[in-house]
């Protein structure tokens, strides 16, 4: 019941009312003890019942007092993020997991997913975002056992990836990066410190496992090892939608409160995978109640991916993947899907057009 209610058991529960009591500072009131106040917690983040007088039905408390400490547990879980916020570490030179042995000194992955949330009227343009819905964007690093390093909220479903990555970067607390490491991207613009895949070739598992394809050129041999390293994020935010109910669909908190309760579930994301046994955490059915992440972010963004050039590195960094070669345009022996450049003549046909409509409209 703890599982199914909870969505973590009995011996997580109690080391996550330890961190809240020493860590977090909280503690029971004359009226509820601490494992109630704790249960009421999971319980609203996990099933998302949708009033607070429902949840209090259920607890046989009044909606005043299942809002209280509600607030109380969610400041107290925030400041769990020293002790459960994930400590980047590179990947080693003798690697042997398949998925990243070729990706020496990478940090992890990083990319953003769309969370829904309820805005007033006068700020429901920002947040809208091609699909009709309205939503916040959340950024998200993590690492290569699926925790989160870093997450940075409050940006409108509308903004551009590449500029929340720069507003992570450029903050005095943002998103720090050691020289001579990196993290892998889909959708960024390619640079120092960030590794992007080949444009103009085949980048998504998808496209690899349509048909009989093997890598032709070094390019296409990236881009296949590439994706299998990077979707850890994606399966990251798949288990972090699948296990917090609250996340799949828009609440009655407030933005900012919203957005604190997804740094909590971020952090207790982490909380499982540390201490939770893979016996019970159920991750097979969680990826079965939510639809694949990032298909949202990712259609939302297609339309203003800029082309970028690969990153150089040198070959102890490449390990095999002979990424430092430069490309631009098409490359001989692509296959990428509708993955062309104009040619100069194209180029003087279509100026000449305009030119002539100019004149003539009719």
């Amino acid at each position: 019941m703890c599982r199914n209610f909870l969505r973590i058991d009995r011996g997580t529960f109690g080391v996550l009312l330890e961190m809240i009591r020493d860590v977090g500072g909280q503690s029971g009131t004359k009226n509820m003890r601490l494992e109630e106040i704790g249960v009421g917690f999971l319980y609203t983040v996990a099933q998302h019942k949708k009033k607070n007088r429902m949840i209090g039905a259920y607890f046989y408390r009044s909606g005043e007092s299942v809002n209280r400490q509600f607030h109380a547990c969610l400041k107290a879980i925030l400041k769990l993020h020293v002790v459960l916020l994930k400590k980047p570490s590179p990947i080693a030179e003798d690697c042997e997991d398949d998925r990243w042995k070729y990706f020496k000194n990478c940090l992890g992955a990083l990319d953003g997913t769309m969370i829904y949330v309820n805005v007033p009227t006068a700020d429901q343009s920002k947040y809208r975002i091609r699909k009709g819905n309205l939503t916040t964007n959340v950024l998200g690093v993590c690492s290569v056992e699926m925790e989160f390093i870093y997450v940075l909220l409050g940006w409108e479903g509308s903004a551009h990836d590449g500029r929340i990555l720069r507003d992570a970067i450029s903050r005095p607390n943002g998103l720090k990066v050691p020289k001579g490491y990196y993290y892998l991207c889909d959708g960024y613009t390619n640079g120092d410190r960030f590794l992007a895949s080949f444009r103009g070739h085949l980048y998504h598992l998808k496209e690899w496992n349509s048909g009989p394809h093997r890598p032709q050129t070094a390019e296409e041999y990236f881009n296949l090892s590439y994706p299998q390293a990077r979707n850890v994020i994606g399966r990251c935010f798949g288990l972090l939608k699948g296990r917090w109910g609250i996340l799949r669909s828009p609440s009655w908190f407030s933005l900012q409160t919203h957005g604190r309760i997804v740094l909590a579930c971020a952090l207790l994301h982490n909380l499982v995978k540390r201490y939770m046994s893979p016996e019970s955490s159920d991750d097979d059915e969680l990826y079965e109640e939510i639809e694949s992440d990032g298909d949202e972010s990712d259609d939302d963004d297609d339309d203003e991916l800029e082309y970028i050039s690969p990153l150089m590195m040198d070959e102890s960094t490449a390990s095999g993947c002979a990424i430092g070669v430069a490309s631009g345009g098409t490359s001989e022996g692509g296959r990428g899907k509708n993955k062309r450049f104009w040619t100069k003549e194209e180029d003087n046909v279509l100026v000449a057009a305009l030119s002539d409509m100019n004149v003539d409209p009719h």
